[in-house]
């Protein structure tokens, strides 16, 4: 029997550039789904260890790049203005940034230039949270999803209030390094950080990336969906992170600082190899 072709019309998730700039000066280019670029810009720059506090990011405006002429705005350069006391990157440093949102971090120089500094000690967190509220975190994520549901090809990350449940906030993104930026972007600009008695939930695994940016917002708990890398769990236990893979309805595992979580059917503290 012959087979019959149809032609139907599809929702692509969008990825285009977006130049962050830093008083006028090119700082990073990222790939990333337009939309809450402010809180993308505001996270990367807490992730790199250049903004602690909300009022060292006085504001951004976004631009069009080069090129676009005739008074288009493409919105897809971002300047951002910060305070005097922001600890601006060299221009060494500033150069070694190359992202992508399939990478994040990736094209840092080296290993230690990615282990920033904390100002947060996520280790003194005494937040607990039961596998029962953990492994309600994937539904309540993928619940929020809208354009995930449209499109399919969206990363998402949210932070919740570790004590009530609440869902605080959710962001989308084609990287999930952006979309992890984009909470904590937002949480600088409310004024949250640090993120004491939180937990951070992604849709994907658990890179050394997304634990650092944890680390830097002051993230006690990250829980993802898929596994972990070696490099994560290694950061996890050294900075005091509780770090959950594999969070798939009643079933997880608990690589890292396990102690925050009560009640579980088992605990698997992972082994790196």
């Amino acid at each position: 029997m012959a087979q019959s072709n149809s032609t139907r019309v599809d929702v692509l998730a969008v990825e285009e550039p977006l130049e962050l700039r830093v008083g006028g000066s090119p700082l990073v280019v990222t790939m990333r789904t337009p939309g809450n670029d402010v809180d993308l810009a505001a996270g990367f720059l807490v992730s790199e260890g250049i903004v602690r506090r909300r009022d060292q990011f006085v504001g951004a405006i976004a631009c069009g790049g080069p090129g676009t002429g005739g008074g288009q705005n493409t919105y897809n350069v971002l300047d951002v203005t910060l305070a005097a006391d922001a600890e601006l990157p060299s221009r060494e440093h500033a150069r070694s940034f190359s992202m992508t949102s399939a990478c994040g971090v990736c094209g840092k120089a080296s290993i230690d230039a990615v282990s920033t500094v904390s100002s947060f000690d996520v280790a003194a967190d005494d937040v607990e949270v039961s596998a029962d509220d953990l492994s309600r975190l994937p539904d309540a994520l993928r619940a929020e999803q809208t354009v995930f549901a449209k499109t399919g090809g969206l990363h998402a990350a949210a932070l919740f209030d570790a004590d009530s449940g609440e869902l605080l906030v959710l962001r989308e993104d084609v990287g999930r390094h952006n979309a992890v930026d984009k909470v904590v972007g937002w949480a600088l600009r409310e004024n949250l950080l640090p993120l004491r008695r939180t937990v951070l939930a992604v849709s994907g695994r658990a890179s050394f990336a997304l634990v650092q940016k944890a680390v830097m917002a002051g993230i006690p708990m990250l829980a993802a969906v898929s596994a972990p890398s070696s490099l994560a769990v290694e950061l996890a236990r050294d900075s005091g992170v509780t770090l959950v893979g594999f969070l798939r309805g009643r079933t997880m595992n608990v690589y890292t600082h396990p102690r925050r979580v009560a009640n579980p059917i088992a605990v698997s503290e992972g082994a790196v190899s």
